[in-house]
């Protein structure tokens, strides 16, 4: 029998990660709390597939091949042979607290429990835990069938050996794996997301248009997407969270989110999926 790949959540990044596992040839176990969840998770991955039989990338008994790799279930007991869960659930610590205190109890006990976090203390989560040795970030990037990167962060007391597994996991993905430590934000949104804040507040302060702020940083910067607009197809909610993280961890004002940005999640602007953000969908 194949390895068995365990996700927890079917949202974009859970999804996204059990089409990638599956395409590289694991079984998938993709696990959600309700059915409607996993129904939509799989759609999205058909149609992400599909791209690629239209695109000739991939051919059509390939795409149902992955398809039936990946089984789904809103029973947590049905990773217990997984040999590696990625949990891919909101960000909120007491949420992934509760998904890792229960991972805990109902896989195998050498089993590595990984989690999609953005921004939350991979050594908090390994401490709910009775194998912090086991527990390791992999933060994918959206969308994650293209996009190369999957920061690897290391706990205060993941194992060399827990770490070596993912890296070599994270090769057979056909993903790049780069490490860093468990700091706030790790790299990734410890750089990109100041800087989305600053554009906020350049716009917040009358600086410019928010086609200026992103007209600038595309033409001048050689970004591919301008700030604003990446802001809202991160979604406002999720940024907002993280520079809170940023500025709970690090205590320095130079965290601080731009109250415009506050206005907007509670308004309900959270961006593309709301169907209005900076910009209007």
């Amino acid at each position: 029998m194949s390895e068995v790949f365990g996700v927890v959540g079917s949202g974009t990044m859970g999804a996204g990660i059990a089409q990638v596992a599956a395409r590289a040839g694991f079984e998938v176990v993709m696990r959600d709390v309700a059915q409607e969840f996993l129904e939509r998770g799989m759609t999205t991955i058909e149609k992400s597939l599909q791209r690629d039989v239209d695109k000739e990338r991939l051919d059509a008994n390939e795409k149902s091949a992955i398809i039936e790799r990946i089984k789904t279930t809103t029973d947590l007991g049905a990773l217990s042979d997984a040999f590696i869960v990625v949990e891919a659930v909101t960000e909120e610590l007491a949420v992934k607290t509760e998904v890792f205190r229960a991972l805990d109890q109902v896989t195998k006990a050498d089993a590595v429990l990984a989690s999609n976090t953005s921004s939350i203390s991979i050594t908090k989560l390994g401490a709910v835990t009775g194998r912090p040795d086991r527990i390791i970030g992999m933060h994918f990037m959206n969308p994650v069938p293209v996009m190369k990167l999957v920061e690897i962060i290391r706990g205060a007391a993941t194992s060399d050996e827990t770490y070596e597994k993912i890296r070599q996991l994270t090769e057979k993905l056909g993903k790049v794996p780069l490490e860093c430590q468990d700091s706030p934000g790790f790299v990734s949104n410890r750089v990109l997301m100041p800087m989305i804040n600053e554009a906020i507040f350049a716009l917040y302060e009358g600086v410019a248009t928010r086609e200026s702020i992103d007209g600038i940083m595309k033409l001048g910067m050689n970004h591919p997407m301008g700030p604003l607009t990446l802001a809202d197809f991160i979604g406002l909610d999720v940024c907002l969270a993280i520079m809170n993280v940023l500025h709970d961890g690090f205590g320095d004002s130079k965290y601080r989110p731009c109250p415009l940005l506050k206005r907007y999640v509670d308004a309900g602007w959270l961006g593309k999926k709301t169907g209005r953000g900076f910009y209007e969908y």
